[in-house]
């Protein structure tokens, strides 16, 4: 009897324990959750995307601890928690559940009160395949009912591992086994200039991707390039369409064309083509909305100049079909004395170079103070 009794006291105990840990799962699906970027939201409890740069936006309160729980091993998100200093989290191992999943702590030691939120996935997904399930939050924790406040300004980002920030992370000396492992988008030209820009920051890019042949590609062109790839939530050909009026951006930056150039097999024509359609295709989800072609910061001479040539005379078809907002920005090559990320790609200080110089040159065509 005695035997059954600590068994029991044993048992009530483990149950106390169990209910003063337990946590709130605030699913993906919550109206007062805001995300940007290229997220599918088909499956109410799993939202899934490909591309850098996502973003998750929240208001919590009643919690002193948040934790997102994810597919295990899904890559690397920036933190920020109202006007603190950002950080990065790595999401590691699953539980052992055998559901591949993974909870991992975001936020600690908070007050009670209501705190801004937001999480920035700063890798490709592609291989990674990120899933999110949902935030944890203390028991008692919640989200307010006072949406998070986003800007009303919009950026659209499409590009190449430039734009996806590839070796920004990079260590000088070291031999990383990932080049994903060295993407930090939060610290990529795009993301700096919208934070100073007060502006939204919607990323579509891939690395090694071009708008007429990808790095390597076949002379004559190739499928798998990325205006093939735009209609799709997802980085595939095929599956679930994105839907253009979830973002309609104020305006639109195009940085491709370094792997269209990436070796002398390739056609300048073609290259102008490939720039003109994929103008037309920006301008059919988005009839307002200003287009930006930019260059660098990775070709110099003859490649460089046959960039320039391309999308100028792309840009003088786009006249005479009466669309005249439609502009080029070249950035300053780099000439290593900002340094150099993995693989000769933009270091860190370069791509805060490329901010300095595309901040005021959208102020000035979108006349914003």
């Amino acid at each position: 009897m005695a035997k059954i009794s600590r068994i029991a006291i044993l048992a009530m105990l483990f149950s106390l324990a169990s209910f003063c840990k337990a946590q709130t799962l605030i699913t993906p699906d919550n109206d007062k959750l805001v995300y940007v970027g290229r997220v599918c939201t088909a499956n109410p409890s799993a939202y899934t995307w490909s591309y850098p740069g996502v973003q998750i936006h929240a208001v919590v309160e009643g919690t002193s601890t948040v934790s997102i729980r994810t597919k295990a091993k899904c890559g690397d998100f920036m933190v920020e928690i109202d006007d603190r200093e950002p950080y990065k989290i790595k999401v590691g191992e699953g539980s052992g559940t055998g559901l591949n999943l993974a909870e991992t702590l975001v936020a600690k030691n908070l007050d009670k009160g209501q705190h801004r939120l937001t999480l920035t996935y700063v890798v490709e997904g592609l291989t990674l395949k990120p899933v999110f399930y949902g935030l944890l939050l203390e028991r008692e924790g919640r989200l307010a009912e006072q949406l998070p406040q986003l800007p009303e300004r919009k950026i659209e980002f499409i590009g190449n591992s430039i734009t996806c920030s590839l070796g920004i992370e990079y260590p000088e000396p070291g031999n990383p086994k990932s080049s994903f492992a060295n993407e930090n988008q939060y610290y990529s030209y795009e993301a700096i200039a919208c934070r100073e820009l007060n502006a939204q920051c919607f990323v579509v890019a891939r690395s090694g991707i071009g708008v007429y042949r990808n790095s390597g590609g076949k002379p004559a062109g190739d499928k798998d390039v990325l205006p093939a790839y735009y209609p799709y939530t997802h980085f595939q050909l095929g599956g679930d369409r994105w839907d253009f009026s979830r973002f309609t951006p104020d305006v639109v930056c195009i940085n491709l064309g370094t792997n269209d150039t990436s070796n002398p097999s390739y056609s300048v024509d073609l290259l102008a083509k490939g720039y003109d359609n994929f103008l037309k295709t920006i301008r059919g989800n988005y009839p307002n909305a200003k287009i930006v072609l930019l260059t660098g910061t990775m070709r110099v001479g003859q490649r460089l100049a046959d960039m320039k040539t391309a999308q100028k005379r792309a840009i003088e078809w786009a006249n005479q079909r009466g669309d005249n907002e439609i502009y080029r920005l070249d950035f300053t090559p780099a000439d290593g004395s900002l340094g150099y990320g993995q693989y000769k790609h933009p270091s860190a200080r370069q791509h805060q170079q490329m901010a300095k110089e595309l901040v005021p040159f959208l102020r000035n065509i979108m006349n914003w103070e």
